[in-house]
């Protein structure tokens, strides 16, 4: 722990005239860096994986919103939290402020449980960074708690002073989970480009006597690896060959009953139209049409792309 300590504080002393902000990313991006923090994830993501929560699992993700649930349902304590700080600060509120820390600190519970499964399907940089995040809003659930507890004790002082405190560690807890949606992409459906990388068009993607039945082929449009599979003698599907969840590759993934799985995190599409049917994926894969064309090649294209 120590060496990581030095390492965080190295890259934010780092040479030249960086600014604060610049500093404090390079920190960020040195703890995802750390190995040293994997003896706390790797045990943690197995527990967290071997929970026995079955279907609920897919909804936990937000497979039904076609998005992660996590960002939607921490808007909820995070909500209450910044209203109850404004109360705090007009007189004659505290009641109403006490319930709104209350309110922050339930709420937060399944903001809690969508957050740790979707964290333990990430990458290892990702999962190093979602420490932080998870520590700093475990620290602002207990000063909140701590703060319900003061104000129902009459202490409406040390509630305040406790609720400004955990106003802080969930800011931070939110700026780290700002770095890691749009910094490093967790959570982001990695297939959104696949419709603006693949030129309008048929593209040859081989001949049908190349791809045997019932098994995924790896082939390219363009820039863009795509999963060829045959079904029968003249029919194919294709989908975008990346993961929509984290861009793992499904040309190396099991083919059965009309699904392809992600070798990396288990994410299920069907075949016939890309759509995610299990895993933590909550996008589907971009889908192709085929033909044949006069010559007998098969080829590909993307829906309505001329």
């Amino acid at each position: 722990m120590g060496t990581l300590m030095a390492r965080i504080t190295a890259a934010a002393r780092s040479d030249g005239d960086d600014g604060i902000g610049i500093r404090t990313l390079k920190a960020l991006d040195a703890v995802s860096g750390a190995e040293e923090l994997d003896a706390v994830t790797e045990p943690l993501k197995r527990a967290v994986q071997g929970l026995p929560l079955g279907r609920l699992r897919g909804v936990l993700h937000g497979r039904p919103l076609g998005h992660p649930l996590h960002p939607a349902l921490v808007q909820i304590p995070v909500g209450a939290w910044i209203a109850a700080g404004v109360l705090d600060l007009v007189p004659g509120s505290e009641r109403a402020a006490r319930l709104l820390v209350a309110v922050g600190v339930v709420s937060a519970a399944p903001a809690v449980w969508t957050g740790w499964v979707d964290w333990a399907e990430q990458h290892e940089q990702q999962m190093r960074t979602g420490l932080l995040h998870a520590a700093s809003i475990a620290a602002a659930v207990g000063l909140y708690g701590a703060s319900w507890t003061a104000r129902s004790r009459d202490r409406g002082g040390l509630g305040r002073a406790l609720g400004f405190a955990g106003l802080t560690a969930v800011g931070t807890g939110a700026a780290l989970g700002g770095h890691l949606a749009y910094r490093q992409a967790a959570g982001a459906n990695k297939t959104e480009a696949v419709a603006h990388l693949v030129e309008p068009g048929w593209h040859t993607l081989g001949r049908p006597e190349e791809f045997a039945t019932g098994t995924g082929v790896r082939r390219m449009l363009g820039e863009v690896p795509v999963l060829v599979v045959r079904k029968s003698d003249d029919v194919f599907h294709v989908l975008a060959d990346r993961c929509s969840h984290f861009s793992g590759p499904l040309s190396e993934g099991e083919v059965a009953d009309g699904c392809v799985t992600c070798p990396w995190h288990g994410s299920v599409f069907r075949l016939s139209d890309g759509w995610n049917v299990g895993g933590p994926a909550t996008a589907p894969q971009p889908t192709f049409d085929t033909r044949t064309d006069g010559k007998g090649n098969l080829q590909a294209r993307l829906p309505g792309a001329g």
